[in-house]
């Protein structure tokens, strides 16, 4: 069994495709996968399930989803490894800086790549900073030059219904979730 984050696009948005996570527990829970859990309501599911293809297992979610909840399903799928990678290799100093930054991680959906992203992905010299990593951009920027990022720009381009974003503190938090299952799945029962 394989441990993934399944990050949804689009759900309980300015009131569009509510769906409740009690309800997108059991859905993933009725469809056979194990250990579910959903952190907030932004749409992030933990789950484990036997090996298969990520692009496989991403279009079976999908379909599921877009069944049960009647819209169009998009997701980003991660590994626990993958997730382990996108903290472990942010950009030194990203996400220490709260009180002067606000920081998020713009989780990419295949077949778009870092490097196409980060062309287009629009930024404010002096406001805005963005980093290609694996499969996501590091995206930190001013708090108080919010106004003027060009960040926010980024809900109106075509590219953006190819990634999903999550604030780094969501991230860390959905590692740490998936370190705890993991630790837990392997420690021997007394």
């Amino acid at each position: 069994m394989s441990r993934y984050v399944a990050l949804l696009r689009g759900i309980n948005v300015g009131g569009k495709n509510v769906i409740a996570m009690t309800n997108l527990k059991a859905c993933f829970e009725e469809h056979g996968f194990e250990d579910v859990r959903t952190y907030i309501q932004s749409g992030n599911v933990l789950f484990e399930s036997a090996g298969v293809k990520a692009a496989t297992l991403t279009r079976r979610i999908e379909e599921m989803l877009s069944d049960a909840f009647d819209y169009r399903a998009s997701i980003v799928l991660r590994s626990h490894r993958q997730l382990e990678n996108v903290v472990a290799r942010a950009p030194e100093g990203f996400g220490t800086q709260h009180q002067k930054y606000r920081y998020d991680v713009l989780f990419l959906k295949e077949p778009l790549t870092a490097g196409a992203a980060i062309e287009v992905v629009p930024t404010r010299e002096g406001v805005d900073r963005a980093y290609a990593g694996t499969g996501v951009l590091y995206v930190s920027r001013l708090i108080r030059k919010a106004s003027s990022s060009r960040i926010s720009k980024l809900a109106s381009m075509p590219i953006y219904q190819q990634m999903t974003i999550r604030n780094w503190n969501t991230t860390t938090k959905l590692l740490a979730l998936m370190d705890g299952a993991s630790r837990a799945r392997n420690t021997p029962s007394r």
